[in-house]
Parts: structure tokens; C-alpha cells; sequence
């Protein structure tokens, strides 16, 4: 402004010496090209004073900043047992806490990184309880940040994820993670946890894992709607030496591993397929139960270490469809598959041989009265066995059941961020095992009517549930 200033200055008083002699149209010349002057300097001052704070200023832009959420829920459930000795168990007011803490970051469109803490806590109990004073499996890595353990935050979620358009020149837009997955409240189980789906399949898996997947989108070159191939890989548990023995970490025993290919046909704004398959190495269960072959156990024989039994194939195929004309309903429908393949001189699920567990899985959620209300029915065959350790029910996973689950729900919505649900689920064993682990220890799938009849008087009896039901209310807050 200063020069802007002297040069009107100066041609004042050069109007003033010269006016007798200027005629009136050099005059007018001369304003003329005064005010292109000082228009120039003008936009030359604001193009060099704004355009720079407005950069710095861009608060539409989804990248470079740091997004904290928070999700807050408290649950009371109602269970009921009734077990294969005829006897009851139930509790009538189990109360929950369960915090989420979410921290994400984008610098730029090709690379994000997210975590969540979970806090998971039964109401004035800071550790976990157990007779005995021991609790050996609750704090299980595959279930520690779903399940209510203690009064310690854990890391659910740490993963970063790399993507780009191209991959070789070609146009497949492509992605790769690594770090702990998001493996739990996957797809279809988000559903009725009114919660975004991670990618698995929850037919099939519902546990906590660390490792990576790469990804591919073929819509592009293929001409398909949605069709996306994805491979995965986790660890469930490192045998490694403890770091202060004499050769840390050196391995001394199997490694469980999980590979994954996880494939999309199809899929559009309402119809939606995806295939998953997976293949899991060195399963586990107890050394010894502490049950003999009349179901008496014997604290003396009883051997919580872990003995590798086998490995396990896995498979489900969903599909569902959004059909919004119709109150806005999705109906899904999902068929699940696994196969033992036992160690030779083991046994899993109870028998030495390779056998075959089927399921399938019905569903549906509609609008209702300003909410949404769901509906699902699941069976298991014999030898089914689903890799659903994670939170599902608190009275055990129904979709691990052998026999029949059925489920019903409703959520409501007081305003944004804060919900409730009222939630009714019941499950109906044919067979006994569905919640333990691979082996013929805790995973044998007895004749629920055998153990009835024939051995009802006995402790193993005493320990094998024949229906569970679980009556819950939530009240959550998220941000």
C-alpha cells in the first residue's frame, strides 16, 4: 500500500506543475494508466497473502489428520442353562462394560492406519475369577480384546493398509495390510451388533488374529459388478521360548497358522455374494480333561497344557440382498463347511478320521418402528466346527452350535450416537463339544440324548449344557 500511496502523490503534484499546460485528454490518459497500476498491485498483494493460508486452511481434505472415536456399551444379560444331569444353572443379571477407543490417521490417499483399544469389564470384578483361582483361557489371544476379562485395556486393532490404482501397468486397483486384523464382528454377525463389518466371513470366523492380506479389485478388467479376490494370513499362536531362557525365542513347537482366500463374484447396491476358504494348521486342545471313558473326572489326570491335534479346512459361501422397496429388508442366506485332518495317532471333534460338519444360516432385518428388527436361525450338523471364539453371545457362540440357534432382536435409536437393543437368543445342542476346542478332550461331538440317558449321573454330565438362552439390553453411545 505504501507504493501504491507514492505514486498517487507523486502524480498530484505533477498535475499540479503542469496543469496549465496538460491538455484535458493526456489528462485522462494518465488516470487511465494509474488505475491499471493499482489494480495490478492490488491482485499481486492478495494472490501473495491468500493463497497460502487458504492451503494451510483446507479443512474439507480427509487426509493428514488424526480422527479419535470413541463406542461405549453397556449390556445386562439373562442366562439360563439347562444341563445333560437335569439340572439348571443361571445367572440373572450379568452387567458389562465395553469401551472402544479408535485412533485413525490418512496422510494421503494410498496409505491409512487405524487401532482400537477394547476395555472389556463384568461389573466389580477387576481380574478373572475362577475356581480354583485360575482362569487359563480367558485370557486366550484369540478372544482377550471381545470377551470380559479384566479391567486392562488391549489392543484389538493395529493395522496399516497400503493401496494404489495400478498394479504392472495394469488397471486393477489393488491393496495389502498388515498388523492385528479386524477379525472379529465380521460379516453378517455385524448385522445385529449394529456395527461395520470386517472382511471374514462370520459364518465361519469370529477371533482375534495378527497378520496380513493382499487384495485385488477385478471389476475393472473383468466387466463384473463388485468381483474382488483377497488373500489372508494369520497367526494364532508362536511357540517361541520365553526372551530371558538361554535361546530366546527359538522354536519348540507348532506354530498355528491360518491361510485365507476370500473371493467376491458379484456384488451391486442390492445383491451381494462372497466365498471364503480357509485352511488352519496345528489345532490344539487339552492334554488330558480329566474325564474317564464312564465321565468321572479325576483332578489328578487333569492337564490344561495344549496338545497339537490336527489341522482344519474351513469354507462358507453368503449371499444377501437389499430390498429396499420392501421396508428396507436385507435377507441373507449362508451355507458353511469345515473338515478335520487329524495328526496320525490323534483324534479331533472324537474320532481319528476326517470328518465333515455342515451349517447353514437364515436371516433378516427390516425397518421397525424408527429401528431395525433382525431375525436368525442357524444349524449345525455333528462334526461342524466354526473359528467363533469371540464375542458372539455371552452364553456361547451360536454359530458354533451343533443343532439349533434361533435369535431375534430389535434396535432402537434415541438420537445420533446413542442406541439400544433388546436381544433373545436360544440354543438347542444335538451335540455336545460346540464350544470347545479341537480335539477329542473338550471338542467331542457325543449324542446329546446318549449322554442324557446313559451317563446322566455322571460328572462329565454335569459339565455339558443341552440348551442355553441369553436374554440381553444394551444401552450404547458412540462417537
Amino acid at each position: 500500500m505504501s507504493k501504491i500511496t507514492l505514486s498517487i502523490v507523486a502524480f498530484l503534484a505533477t498535475s499540479s506543475l503542469y496543469a496549465a499546460e496538460a491538455s484535458n485528454a493526456d489528462l485522462l490518459k494518465r488516470i487511465e494508466q494509474l488505475e491499471t497500476q493499482v489494480n495490478k498491485n492490488s491482485t499481486k498483494s492478495i494472490e501473495k497473502n491468500v493463497i497460502p493460508v487458504a492451503k494451510i486452511n483446507n479443512n474439507d481434505s480427509e487426509y493428514g489428520k488424526v480422527k479419535i472415536g470413541g463406542d461405549y456399551r453397556f449390556s445386562v444379560d439373562n442366562l439360563n442353562y439347562d444341563l445333560a444331569n437335569g439340572s439348571s444353572a443361571k445367572n440373572d443379571s450379568v452387567l458389562t462394560n465395553r469401551l472402544w477407543l479408535n485412533i485413525s490417521y490418512k496422510p494421503n490417499r494410498h496409505i491409512d492406519f487405524s487401532t482400537k483399544l477394547a476395555f472389556n469389564k463384568v461389573f466389580g470384578q477387576p481380574v478373572i475369577y475362577a475356581p480354583g483361582g485360575q482362569a487359563p483361557f480367558d485370557g486366550f489371544d484369540w478372544i482377550a480384546s471381545t470377551t470380559n476379562t479384566d479391567d486392562d485395556f488391549r489392543v484389538k486393532n493395529a493395522y496399516i493398509n497400503y493401496r494404489n490404482d495400478t498394479i504392472f501397468g495394469a488397471n486393477i486397483p489393488w491393496d495389502f495390510g498388515v498388523g492385528r486384523r479386524p477379525t472379529s464382528y465380521t460379516k453378517l454377525l455385524s448385522l445385529r451388533d449394529d456395527t461395520a463389518a470386517s472382511s471374514p466371513l462370520g459364518h465361519i470366523v469370529s477371533a482375534e488374529f495378527d497378520g496380513g492380506h493382499l487384495g485385488f479389485d477385478l471389476s475393472e478388467i473383468t466387466g463384473v459388478s463388485g468381483m474382488r479376490v483377497k488373500l489372508a494370513t494369520g497367526r494364532g499362536a508362536s511357540y517361541i521360548t520365553p526372551s530371558l531362557s538361554p535361546t530366546p525365542d527359538a522354536d519348540w513347537g507348532d506354530n498355528i497358522n491360518m491361510f485365507d482366500v476370500n473371493f467376491v463374484p458379484y456384488s451391486d447396491s442390492h445383491l451381494h455374494t462372497e466365498l471364503q476358504a480357509m485352511y488352519i494348521t496345528n489345532l490344539v486342545d487339552l492334554a488330558n480333561g480329566g474325564y474317564d471313558r464312564q465321565g468321572n473326572f479325576n483332578p489328578e489326570s487333569y492337564n490344561p497344557a495344549f496338545d497339537t491335534v490336527g489341522d482344519m479346512y474351513l469354507g462358507a459361501f453368503m449371499v444377501s440382498y437389499e430390498a429396499n422397496a420392501l421396508n428396507n429388508t436385507t435377507f441373507f442366506a449362508s451355507f458353511g463347511l469345515s473338515q478335520t485332518d487329524p495328526i496320525e495317532g490323534k483324534s479331533m471333534l472324537g474320532s481319528p478320521d476326517s470328518e465333515t460338519g455342515t451349517s447353514y444360516w437364515l436371516g433378516m432385518q427390516t425397518d421397525l418402528l424408527g429401528g431395525r428388527f433382525g431375525l436368525d436361525y442357524n444349524h449345525g450338523s455333528q462334526y461342524w466346527r466354526s473359528f467363533t471364539y469371540a464375542e458372539d453371545t455371552l452364553a456361547g457362540s451360536k454359530m458354533a452350535t451343533r443343532g439349533d440357534a434361533f435369535e431375534t432382536y430389535y434396535t432402537g435409536y434415541i438420537m445420533e450416537g446413542l442406541s439400544y437393543q433388546i436381544r433373545y437368543t436360544y440354543m438347542d445342542y444335538d451335540y455336545t463339544g460346540s464350544n470347545g476346542f479341537f480335539g477329542s478332550q473338550t471338542g467331542t461331538a457325543m449324542d446329546m440324548d446318549f449322554v442324557k440317558t446313559y451317563m446322566a449321573g455322571t460328572d462329565l454330565a454335569n459339565s455339558i449344557v443341552d440348551t442355553a438362552q441369553d436374554l440381553r439390553f444394551y444401552l450404547r453411545y458412540h462417537f
